[in-house]
């Protein structure tokens, strides 16, 4: 039976030792909550590091450790405390979690620690192929783990991956200046579907893949060789009944049943002639959360609304994190100063502006604040979710109260009823405060309401299905394509069929399927082992081998006049049979060049890297080396402005790979393949390309012919083969 495997940096669970036995304690955060769904169906299994290292416990308590990990379907990764430095402490959270929150100036490029991050990756990955049957599914979590998903893959091929990342995805100008880039990415892409929060981080992602390592994107799919990878966005949710019965409970409760902060809250909130109100600021300690900027904007609002004086207070838990770091220990001192002097600034005999709390608390504790707070402020500066703020509306019971959220949050996105700002605009955020301690309960409750059904219907565990179910459908998209993969067994039986059959006819395609693209066209010469592929195939009896091509013909004629081979070019147009002269297939003409040809130039003016090409009787521009945003910009724009001129002139625009071909319309490979069977009957139709320009040649051949397309794409071809050397492998066969 299949099972499934999640593996993250941390188990769901910490481990404690007390005398020579383990204690297990069951983790309560998002991820944690998020996978105890897909933890617990089934055959399910967890890997991640223990929290422990090597170096703390003996081979006795090792097995005890790793029974008790058992008991919760776990399993651990061994790591030593130079493992967590170098990984961890140091390329995890001292390179990627800056660069990746937009931090470059504390982003910190190490040979050491990314060669650690490479180790403790490969150490992951051998314990997954450990526990990993074909059949399985993988879903792998978070930055610290971006090299894991083809470590697999390069030894289970075959295995479903899934990868999600929960952390935002920086634009293509950031991600490009680390070192690795491309390392990182292609371990990534050892994933068949990778998730992400927003849209916005996918966006980023699949830029980098195709500007750092030329991938070409059709929609949201990425085409490798042989693989289909989907990147899509799956706003994580989280579990909102937790939070709303807790927060029921909570309201029922006696007051002699309270807890003390609750019991405090509510003796502070009764001071003074008018209820109090409090704003409510959750974070962990972290300089992307904007802490030290959502106090100077509160010190802002006090000075600019003084009416809010006494009336108005911002509570503001910092949770401990990564306290040995220089860069975080700094950022806990300027809070403590900034809280300090703003305290000292504006504080009453009975009323101080900011309660400060510089710990954890129990979950009960945070469900007092959330149900206490008139208003929510939290103003990260960058953040792949925030949680806090979902948790924050669903303890709302009775609909009121108020969220301001930071626009550079993923969870701003869904929650637009929520108050928006731009956390560095400190002017917005103290009109944003005012406007929020005033709203009239009515609107409260009604974008309370909207939120709470939203955050109800997409709860973490319909993040998690829907995820999964995504990655099952990826993987059979994947695997019908893989049907039409041209195997040993199908190359043999194809090329079986060629040997036995009397009058055999091949059309095949040039670049792209005979050569690899060139950044210059005109690079793309023929090599001797072309040469000698086609001249054993031309040797063959009652064989007939068609180049057929979108190239001009003279090029062609340069390359391949001297064989006699025959050769159709420019799709169509021009055809040269053995040693005879060029002839035109189709009527045609050139006169509509004087139209068309100054608005190609001007756009390759404007487009660096482009270029266009003049054909006997069409032309083309080519976009191959301009960057790749940019390209299909200009190609579209470049559609819409001659598209009134070709209907005019009776021309069509043929889309190529990075290139677009203006021709006259009617001329096209598949009706020059038709023409090419009218004189003689074939027993063998062969045909071959990579590129829709082909699909023409794919669709009019008959049933009965072998069609096979480069590259896993989208095709009406029969077959297809990877890349080039599986086209002259398979040619070879033919021998």
């Amino acid at each position: 039976m299949s099972k499934t495997i999640i593996i993250s940096n941390r188990l769901p669970l910490q481990l404690r030792i007390h005398d020579n036995t383990i204690e297990t304690i069951p983790s309560v955060g998002g991820l944690a909550t998020g996978m105890r769904s897909v933890h617990t169906q089934g055959d399910s299994i967890w890997i991640g590091w223990s929290g422990l290292t090597e170096e703390e416990f003996n081979l006795e308590l090792k097995t005890k450790v790793n029974e008790a990990l058992q008991k919760h379907q776990c399993v651990g990764v061994p790591l030593t405390e130079d493992d967590i430095e170098g990984f961890y402490y140091g390329f995890s959270n001292n390179t990627l979690w800056p660069l990746f929150h937009y931090f470059m100036e504390y982003t910190e490029f190490e040979k050491t620690t990314w060669e650690t991050y490479r180790s403790v990756n490969q150490k992951f990955a051998d314990v997954v192929i450990q526990n990993l049957d074909d059949g399985d599914t993988v879903w792998i979590h978070d930055y610290q783990l971006l090299l894991l998903p083809d470590l697999i893959r390069k030894k289970k091929p075959e295995v479903s991956i899934g990868f999600f990342l929960h952390i935002p995805f920086p634009s293509y100008e950031v991600f490009r200046t680390i070192p690795c880039r491309e390392e990182l990415l292609e371990g990534m892409l050892g994933a068949d579907l990778l998730g992400f929060h927003t849209y916005d981080y996918e966006r980023h992602f699949l830029s980098s893949v195709q500007r750092v390592l030329g991938h070409e994107i059709h929609f949201n799919n990425i085409h490798l060789d042989n693989r289909i990878i989907k990147v899509d966005s799956f706003p994580m949710g989280i579990d909102y009944n937790k939070f709303r019965e807790a927060a029921e409970v909570h309201n029922q409760k006696a007051k002699k049943d309270q807890t003390e902060i609750q019991q405090e809250i509510d003796k502070h909130l009764k001071e003074g002639s008018n209820k109090a109100k409090l704003i409510l600021s959750i974070d962990r300690l972290d300089y992307t959360k904007g802490i030290a900027n959502r106090l100077r904007a509160f010190e802002y609002f006090l000075d600019k609304y003084p009416q809010f004086k006494g009336k108005a207070r911002l509570v503001m838990l910092a949770v401990p994190s990564r306290a040995n770091v220089p860069q975080y220990q700094r950022l806990k001192n300027e809070i403590d100063q900034l809280v300090g002097r703003i305290n000292g600034k504006f504080a009453e005999v009975s009323w101080t502006p900011i309660w400060y709390f510089y710990r954890s608390l129990p979950f009960e504790n945070l469900i007092d604040l959330y149900t206490s707070s008139e208003v929510a402020l939290l103003t990260p500066i960058r953040d792949g979710m925030n949680l806090v703020a979902k948790e924050y509306i669903a303890s709302r019971v009775d609909k009121k109260g108020v969220l301001i959220l930071s626009e550079m949050t993923g969870a701003s996105n869904e929650m637009s009823e929520a108050l928006i700002i731009n956390p560095n605009n400190f002017e917005e955020i103290a009109d944003t405060l005012k406007f929020a301690l005033e709203m009239p309960e009515e609107e409260q409750i009604k974008r309370n309401n909207a939120l709470q059904k939203r955050l109800k219907r997409y709860n973490v565990e319909k993040w998690a299905n829907d995820f999964m179910e995504s990655l099952k459908t990826t993987k059979d998209d994947t695997q019908k394509y893989t049907l039409k993969k041209i195997n040993r067994t199908v190359k043999d039986d194809i090329a079986t069929k060629f040997k036995a059959s009397k009058n055999k006819i091949l059309f095949l395609d040039y670049d792209g399927t005979m050569v690899p693209f060139e950044k210059l066209p005109e690079n793309a010469k023929p090599t001797q082992r072309v040469f000698d592929i086609l001249d054993a195939l031309h040797q063959q009896p009652n064989t007939k081998v068609i180049i057929i091509t979108g190239r001009d013909r003279d090029t062609i004629q340069k390359w391949f006049g001297h064989k006699e081979y025959t050769l159709i070019t420019e799709h169509g147009a021009w055809l040269k049979e053995n040693n005879k002269d060029w002839e035109l297939m189709e009527r045609v003409d050139n006169k509509w060049f004087t139209s068309i040809a100054p608005i190609l130039e001007s756009f390759t003016d404007r487009t660096p890297g482009s270029l266009v090409e003049e054909k006997r009787y069409s032309l083309a521009w080519h976009f191959r080396n301009v960057d790749p945003d940019l390209g299909k910009k200009r190609a579209n724009s470049l559609k819409t402005t001659i598209q009134q001129l070709i209907a005019n002139h009776n021309l069509e625009i043929l889309e190529g790979d990075k290139v677009l071909e203006i021709k006259v319309s009617g001329v096209s490979k598949g009706k020059s393949a038709s023409k090419m069977l009218l004189d003689t009957t074939y027993d063998f139709i062969f045909a071959i390309g990579d590129d829709w320009t082909d699909e023409h040649m794919f669709k009019e051949l008959p049933t009965n012919a072998y069609t096979v397309k480069v590259g896993l794409k989208k095709t009406v071809a029969q077959y297809y083969v990877e890349d080039i050397n599986q086209v002259y492998d398979l040619l070879t066969a033919f021998k």
